[in-house]
């Protein structure tokens, strides 16, 4: 299915209101990124009660009942309870494609015609269905083209912005809004293939909920523990780092400005990478990309720059080397890497 079309969260929400009312949907997207949330989000919308089904965890008895004999020798099948309701609701059956096939075969009728043998959803009723991407190391199986031509099926990512604008208004830390503000593009990471922790919307909102655990200000080695528990590790250094120049006021602002210089204690290495990568992200920022439109401003912070690059290159070689590499996130303009090259060889060549 790698040729769907991908949603943010309000685009989806608004697709579901249309949509879901007259077709199944089946949404598509890396563990983490809210879509159970999304869906029951709509069902409450829409004034319907969400029935969530597991199907990684489903039989096919889970959904097709056991049968009952009558009086006059015939049997019939008696769904469960939570699916035969007598009022219109919202069917949500997550991880439909970590179902087995079996259970997936039991769901044919129910996604197509809301139907179980002889039981029907009440009129207004939906069926929504969600599944992981074969790239996301999940629990993911095989769909039937059958099924498959039975749903209207989308993708969904994870929008900074919007979460963002969410955590605000839901109490999310300060330190993971103040974090994700200045790199959005670590809401999420590919899952690894082998397992480990990574950045999902999902993580950063459990790595809220222990930070606000400890009070206003947990122990540092607490939230270095916590930050390497859900992010990726990469993240996690980064985050490190931010919260080491929250705690110690330092900022690339007050560098530029030579109001302090890089740390260099045995335990700043955190702080020294982030700084080093907040350097680059506000040159990427303030520099413009072309040479013809440089100002005295521009040359002035570029000088700045260069001889904070090389005093870096004097405490962390490897850091100052990472600060002015290729980088498609906060890319850095050519006019400048050619006076890193001519200024400071040794660290280009090196």
């Amino acid at each position: 299915m790698d040729s769907i079309e991908t949603l943010k969260p309000s685009e989806f929400v608004d697709f579901l209101l249309h949509v879901a009312p007259v077709r199944p949907v089946l949404v598509l997207g890396q563990p983490g990124i809210g879509k159970s949330a999304l869906v029951e989000h709509f069902a409450a919308n829409v004034g319907l009660p969400c029935i969530s089904l597991l199907g990684s965890q489903l039989a096919p008895e889970d959904l097709m009942g056991v049968p009952r004999l009558h009086d006059d020798g015939t049997s019939s099948f008696c769904p469960p309870r939570m699916i035969a309701r007598s009022e219109a609701y919202c069917l949500f059956c997550d991880e439909l494609n970590g179902a087995s096939q079996d259970v997936q075969r039991s769901m044919y009728s129910l996604i197509h015609e809301k139907r179980i043998g002889e039981y029907r959803m009440p009129a207004g009723s939906v069926v929504i269905a969600a599944g992981n991407r074969a790239q996301d190391a999940a629990i993911v199986r095989g769909m039937s083209s059958a099924l498959v031509n039975r749903l209207v099926v989308v993708g969904l990512r994870a929008d900074a912005g919007e979460w963002l604008s969410w955590a605000i208004s839901n109490g999310i830390h300060s330190w993971v809004v103040d974090y994700l503000r200045e790199r959005p593009d670590h809401l999420t990471s590919p899952p690894p293939k082998s397992p480990a922790p990574f950045s999902t919307p999902r993580s950063w909102h459990a790595l809220s909920d222990a930070l606000l655990s400890y009070g206003e200000e947990p122990p540092e080695g607490v939230t270095t523990v916590l930050a390497h528990g859900l992010l990726t590790a990469d993240h996690a250094s980064n985050f490190g780092g931010f919260i080491k120049r929250v705690r110690n006021r330092h900022s690339v602002a007050r560098l530029l400005k030579g109001e302090t210089r890089w740390p260099s204690g045995p335990a700043d290495g955190d702080l020294l990478h982030y700084l080093a990568q907040g350097l680059r992200i506000h040159l990427s920022r303030e520099l413009p990309p072309a040479s013809s439109s440089i100002s005295p401003a521009h040359r002035q912070l570029a000088h700045t720059a260069k001889g904070l690059i090389r005093d870096l290159a004097a405490l962390n070689f490897e850091v100052a080397q990472a600060a002015i590499a290729s980088n498609e996130v906060a890319a850095l303009p050519d006019w400048f890497l050619t006076e890193i090259v001519r200024d400071l060889p040794r660290i280009v060549r090196a």
